[in-house]
């Protein structure tokens, strides 16, 4: 079973027992996260598909840590002007293990 999630402005498909970094929630370690905006679930059952939710879904989920992301290098070059600016970024996630899927 899984399952289609939004959050943070992504879709992640998710299962049971699966460790996914979304974009940084406001939470503490260890809390529990009820993911509601459910885009699709698949089972044994078939598949639900929501339009463009599913009401009665949501994924639980455990918050494993607030972690950061791999670095990204971004560099603007202008050729014959001496123009050249290099800057690394990292982004802010959340690492959460997925508990319960429940449609």
């Amino acid at each position: 079973m899984y399952a289609i999630v939004e959050t943070g402005g992504k879709q992640y498909r998710v299962q049971v027992g699966q460790t996914v970094d979304v974009e940084r929630l406001d939470v503490q370690a260890g809390d529990m996260v009820e993911l509601d905006r459910v885009l699709m679930i698949a089972g044994e059952d078939g598949i639900q598909v929501g339009t463009p939710v599913l009401e009665s879904a949501k994924v639980t989920a455990t918050v494993v840590d607030q972690v950061r992301g791999p670095k990204l290098i971004v560099f603007k070059y202008r050729p014959k002007e001496r123009i050249r600016v290099k800057k690394g970024h990292r982004q802010d996630q959340t690492r959460l293990r997925i508990e319960a899927i429940s449609a």
